[in-house]
């Protein structure tokens, strides 16, 4: 399955110093697991949150889910044995916070071993970057940038609104500088728990703006996710239709069709695939194979 037709609807965050969040994740109806060392883990508890999370791993039982470790930046005091325990427990990937620059992501992939990598885009120098850090993603195992609203609207000074608005700007930009390098990309997260309504409104905007799915906090939030990014029955039809029309032999070198009394152009062939791929592969999830 390729990067971008592997559903990441919902990612969830638990800090790894908890061991029965970690024991329920293996039971969730999210996408992704990110086992996070970093900001929900304090200090003290640094090297015991880094112990289970690679015990979680080589445990297993997570079934379609991948499983991701949440690194601390390497410019912290455990960020270096962070990245040296998650390659040698080898979760799907390590995401590695404060990404601003090509440099930071060679030293990390550098330090994670063959890890694939993922990257937290989070601050104002990676957002004056985003075109260098995503053809830098290419060269260095990185398939997937994760937003980081808080810590982007900390280091702004802005109001982190349901709305977002101060920060419509970087989300467009950061989906398009994804997109130009063939990457995913995954929303960040939405920190009231008790508002179901405004996360509904939150997933839909991320929808429209193109994200692949939504970072979390708290499992109440996966079906939220899950139902705004999974793709719409009609939408996945149509798609077939689009699929069925080019692959007529009378079609195989038309770069226009009229279909069902609409044109449609060949451009929209390789994003009609990809919604039909990411459509069956989460049926597969769901129905557990």
């Amino acid at each position: 399955m390729s990067a971008l037709a592997r559903p990441r609807r919902s990612a969830l965050y638990l800090p790894a110093s908890n061991a029965r969040a970690i024991e329920k994740a293996r039971e969730l109806a999210c996408d992704v697991v990110i086992l996070d060392l970093e900001d929900a883990v304090a200090p003290e508890q640094k090297e015991e949150a880094r112990a289970q999370a690679v015990a979680a791993v080589k445990a297993g039982g997570f079934g379609p889910r991948e499983v991701v470790i949440r690194a601390n930046g390497l410019d912290t005091p455990w960020g270096a044995e962070d990245l040296a325990a998650a390659a040698q427990a080898g979760p799907d990937a390590v995401l590695v916070p404060k990404v601003s620059s090509a440099e930071d992501l060679a030293a990390c992939a550098g330090a994670a071993g063959s890890l694939r990598i993922w990257a937290m885009i989070e601050t104002c120098q990676a957002m004056l970057r985003l075109d260098a850090l995503a053809g830098a993603s290419r060269a260095h195992r990185t398939d997937v940038w994760v937003i980081g609203t808080n810590d982007l609207a900390k280091e702004m000074r802005c109001p982190l609104t349901p709305e977002r608005t101060p920060l419509l700007p970087a989300l467009s930009f950061a989906v398009m500088a994804a997109r130009a390098h063939g990457l995913s990309i995954l929303d960040g997260v939405y920190n009231e728990i008790a508002d179901a309504e405004g996360l509904a409104a939150q997933c839909a905007q991320a929808l429209a703006f193109g994200f692949d799915g939504k970072t979390l906090i708290h499992p109440s939030q996966i079906e939220a996710a899950n139902r705004a990014f999974t793709p719409e029955p009609g939408a996945v039809a149509w798609a077939r239709t689009i699929v069925s029309a080019f692959e007529a032999p009378q079609n195989a070198h038309r770069g226009v069709l009229k279909v069902e009394g609409r044109m449609v152009e060949r451009l929209h062939l390789a994003e009609a695939r990809r919604l039909i791929a990411v459509a069956d592969a989460i049926a597969a999830h769901e129905g557990g194979g």
